[in-house]
């Protein structure tokens, strides 16, 4: 067999070319993605807050792509289930999935051990939304501050309880953060739906809980639950007569909120998740979803992508703490 070698010149410069097309092939293919239908996978099941949102979206990236984006509910099992069936889909981007806080952040240090590597199983794109949470108590509750909570948990510990509907969730792990920088002790109770929780809260049944707009905010509107604090750094402006937790007598610096996510398979050419982080954003500021937000009580929380990376490290060690201070395990 002959071998014919190039002039080193000529081999150089040929490399030189192959390189050049290589690097003008990422932004073109990124320019034309998607050229197949998305599947974005989701933990929540259909009607609950997060979900709404994520159809929305899907449906003004449907518009902006011309292919169809195709949103699948895989609720249960802390959100492993829909984790899994992304792990088995495609890498091309073609396959996203939503996330919150805590499968990015949280439970990273609650289980001994994952089904999923949150650093390295996802490239988080873009945050749909931020959501602070209300203290909320029953109509006739005699709280009427964070702080009288707080003094009937200082006089009566363990035996003053708060609900949430699972363990080391954002609802759960916003009251035990609450109960370390307090100095307090407290009981968690566990209900099956959330419905039941803020029935609860309600009935008296549960002396207090965290809950949103979506979640409670119809008990608040029919008068059988009332907000008396938010747990964000300022007041709202859709409830400028709810304080702060540090202004209802809580610990100064109280803060926690829910947040969601799109996120990619890790490994994707930067053009692509660039473009995916751009059309999201664009998707979301658009009025319609800005005016949804609104009733479910959401807040925008547009990033760049490297100020959401650095977010999410921040929230990833505040969780930690939270974790170690309260010695919650789910394994």
């Amino acid at each position: 067999m002959l071998e014919t070698k190039l002039p080193r010149r000529d081999a150089l410069g040929r490399l030189a070319a192959g390189l050049a097309a290589f690097a003008l092939a990422g932004p073109a293919c990124a320019a034309d993605f998607p050229t197949k239908p998305v599947r974005i996978l989701t933990p929540f099941p259909p009607g609950s807050g997060p979900e709404t949102v994520l159809r929305l979206v899907a449906e003004k990236l449907q518009r902006r792509w011309g292919q169809p984006v195709i949103v699948e509910n895989r609720p249960g099992a802390n959100g492993f289930i829909a984790i899994d069936a992304f792990k088995r889909g495609a890498t091309d981007g073609t396959d996203l999935i939503q996330l919150d806080n805590v499968h990015l952040a949280a439970y990273s240090h609650l289980f001994k051990k994952l089904p999923y590597d949150p650093a390295r199983d996802f490239e988080p794109l873009a945050p749909l939304f931020r959501a602070y949470f209300f203290v909320t108590v029953a109509a006739n509750s005699p709280y009427k501050t964070v702080g009288d909570i707080l003094d009937d948990a200082r006089a009566h510990p363990g035996q003053l309880n708060y609900g949430s509907w699972s363990v080391g969730n954002p609802v759960h792990l916003g009251t035990a953060l609450l109960e370390a920088m307090s100095g307090t002790q407290m009981q968690h109770v566990v209900y099956k739906e959330t419905s039941l929780l803020y029935s609860g809260v309600a009935s008296g049944e549960l002396k207090f809980a965290l809950g949103t707009m979506a979640t409670a905010g119809a008990l608040q509107r029919a008068g059988k639950l009332k907000f008396i604090a938010i747990t964000a750094p300022t007041r709202q402006p859709a409830f400028p007569d709810v304080p702060t937790v540090f202004e209802s007598r809580g610990p100064e610096g109280y803060e926690i909120s829910g947040w969601t996510s799109i996120a990619a398979p890790r490994g994707l050419p930067k053009a692509v998740t660039d473009k995916l982080h751009q059309d999201i954003q664009a998707a979301l500021a658009e009025p319609d979803i800005r005016e949804r937000y609104v009733t479910l009580g959401y807040d925008p929380f547009p990033t760049t992508r490297e100020q959401f990376t650095a977010f999410i490290a921040a929230e990833s060690a505040k969780y930690a703490e939270v974790v170690r201070r309260a010695k919650v395990s789910l394994d």
